[in-house]
């Protein structure tokens, strides 16, 4: 049924919530006097920072992202891959299924957030923030991707955890599946399917 399976990154391969919002969090009661308690600050996992601070007031935009990503590195030891997905990665690709991964990360985020967890083998085909001039939730990012890799949207699934996902997978006429092992909101986001743990994929393609 499914030939090419495309994920989103945080919260989707890796568990980065604390790592994001800690580090937003400590950004902006440092450089801004600003304190907030991270449930208000969730709505930015999902989309770029160039998206999110513009929201919390911010208008140097690309300095305030610069100062995040390196507030990132002291939560660095709070980052992991989901369990599973490494295994999951590696039977769809000896498997013979194309891979790959369209996110709101820059690619300088992606090389020092993502990279160093050693899944990119298994990923070769990447949109990353900076490829498309519009972003989650709207199709851009997913429409280059299918470009790029020449997936059929019709045979293509898009594994996400945010509504964001949803609605760019949605637009762009791919299948959406919600990975509730790293989603907290389950509810109100809706999905072809709903995936308990990444094993659930396997089940669903093999």
């Amino acid at each position: 049924m499914y030939t090419s399976i495309i994920y989103d990154v945080d919260g989707t391969l890796i568990d980065t919530e604390h790592a994001v919002l800690g580090s937003l969090q400590k950004m902006l009661s440092l450089d801004y006097g600003t304190e907030m308690d991270t449930q208000d600050l969730r709505f930015v996992l999902g989309i770029p920072g160039a998206v999110a601070l513009p929201r919390l007031g911010i208008i140097n935009i690309e300095e305030a992202n610069d100062r995040w990503n390196r507030y990132m590195k002291d939560f660095y030891s709070t980052m992991s891959v989901f369990d599973g997905i490494s295994q999951v990665l590696r039977t769809l690709s000896q498997r013979d299924f194309k891979q790959g991964i369209v996110t709101s990360k820059t690619g300088e985020e992606l090389r020092d957030d993502f990279i160093p967890f050693g899944l990119m083998e298994y990923l070769p085909y990447k949109v990353c923030a900076e490829d498309t001039e519009q972003h989650k939730p709207n199709p851009e990012p997913l429409l280059k991707y299918l470009e790029i890799s020449g997936s059929d949207p019709k045979s293509s699934i898009y594994i996400g955890d945010t509504i964001y996902d949803c609605k760019c997978a949605r637009d762009a006429g791919v299948d959406f599946a919600l990975a509730l092992w790293g989603c907290n909101n389950h509810e109100s986001i809706p999905a072809k399917y709903k995936l308990i743990r990444p094993e659930s994929l396997l089940e669903l393609l093999v």
